[in-house]
């Protein structure tokens, strides 16, 4: 699944243009590395959303194309 839709289904970031501008903006990391939107989530992935001062840290626990908004929050655990 791409970087940018996993952000938006799993309820992370809340539009998926928004997921994808804050890819390109260098925001978004993936296991420590500045992730382009394109890129191919798996389960395991550390990724790290820069909020302003803010660094919100998740590790990836599964992967869903459709997520009811009460089980988003299993897709991943806080680091």
């Amino acid at each position: 699944m791409r970087l940018d839709k996993y952000l938006k289904v799993s309820r992370l970031i809340k539009r998926r243009t928004v997921a994808s501008e804050a890819c390109t903006a260098g925001k978004v990391c993936v296991n420590g590395k500045v992730a382009k939107p394109s890129y191919d989530v798996k389960i395991g992935d550390t990724i790290s959303l820069t909020f302003g001062e803010k660094v919100v840290s998740v590790q990836v626990v599964s992967l869903s194309e459709h997520v009811r908004k009460e089980e988003a929050e299993a897709m991943y655990k806080p680091v």
